[in-house]
């Protein structure tokens, strides 16, 4: 009896063993990268660029899917109806928070576990080549002059807030007319239907009837010498405006997965060609991890509640 005891015990033992040699490491199954926007938005082209550089690292299937929809809000929510098992990664932007604040919604951006932001891109002012407001002291005056009457294009969200800020800063006001994309904003004020649309450098690309009179920068970029900063322009405060894209997945996500993707996120950050992609168009490539981009998420929470309301 004792002998048939000892070898159940050993059976159990070998299985045991070969079961813990058996267990799958990440990524065992494709990967589902979440974008929040429609397909051909930068948010959504950092991402698939991302896959493609990743595929130098890794071996890891990505398939990109695109929910659009609600300011990120049904992106994000699907997100946190899947597992936290790291299968789906979700590509935000900082307009996904200055959508919560705008909307008035109630949900926790740290149900996320932000583990890497990777590109800034520096806001904007941009006008039309035809606009007979042709710098930026010279919409101020015009501005002040028609107090409430000039007109501001732009998406929802980031570039919204940074509408309110400047707004602020100068002492001006305007009427802020909401697009439900950057290239439709863009098409008015070519059109002439407003003075000025915020947004980013990239968004210049292929469209010369736009002009960029100054950057959200610390200093002029080197792909635009003669763009000047705000700064430069008398306007404090806004060195720092820009809008960021990075990577989350589900809170709870196991460590050793997170680690996973914080090393390909380093490889991805120093790849010449994710830096030759994105620095021609004047965005910075860093690498913040978790700590760094959370405290950024906070300040920005507080920022934002100054200018945006429900």
């Amino acid at each position: 009896m004792k002998r048939f005891i000892f070898a159940v015990l050993a059976v159990m033992m070998l299985m045991s063993t070969f079961a813990v040699g058996a267990q799958v490491k990440f990524p065992s199954k494709p990967i589902h990268l979440i974008v929040y926007t429609a397909p051909g938005g930068l948010i959504d082209i950092t991402a698939r660029k991302m896959v493609q550089i990743a595929a130098k690292y890794t071996d890891a299937t990505f398939v990109v899917e695109n929910k659009a929809g609600a300011g990120g809000l049904i992106a994000w929510e699907y997100v946190l109806s899947q597992p936290a098992d790291g299968y789906n990664l979700f590509a935000v932007t900082r307009s996904n928070i200055a959508n919560l604040i705008s909307t008035g919604s109630d949900m926790d951006p740290f149900t996320l576990d932000w583990m890497a932001l990777l590109v800034s891109d520096p806001e904007a002012i941009i006008i039309s080549t035809k606009s007979k407001l042709q710098t930026l002291p010279e919409i101020i005056a015009d501005a002040k002059a028609r107090p409430g009457k000039q007109i501001w294009i732009a998406p929802p969200g980031i570039d919204e807030y940074v509408t309110y800020k400047f707004w602020e800063k100068t002492g001006m006001t305007g009427a802020f007319v909401p697009f439900d994309s950057g290239a439709q904003a863009m098409a008015a004020v070519i059109g002439g239907q407003g003075q000025v649309y915020v947004g980013n450098p990239a968004d210049l690309a292929g469209k010369p009837d736009l002009k960029m009179i100054a950057i959200a920068a610390e200093k002029r970029l080197a792909q635009f010498p003669n763009v000047p900063t705000l700064k430069e322009l008398g306007i404090q405060g806004m060195d720092m405006e820009s809008i960021w894209r990075g990577f989350t997945v589900k809170k709870g996500t196991p460590a050793d997965i997170v680690k996973w993707y914080d090393d390909l996120f380093e490889k991805i950050t120093n790849d010449p060609e994710w830096k030759a992609f994105f620095e021609k168009d004047g965005m910075e490539l860093v690498h913040f991890r978790k700590d760094r981009f959370e405290a950024l998420i906070k300040s920005d929470m507080v920022e934002m509640k100054k200018f945006l309301k429900p």
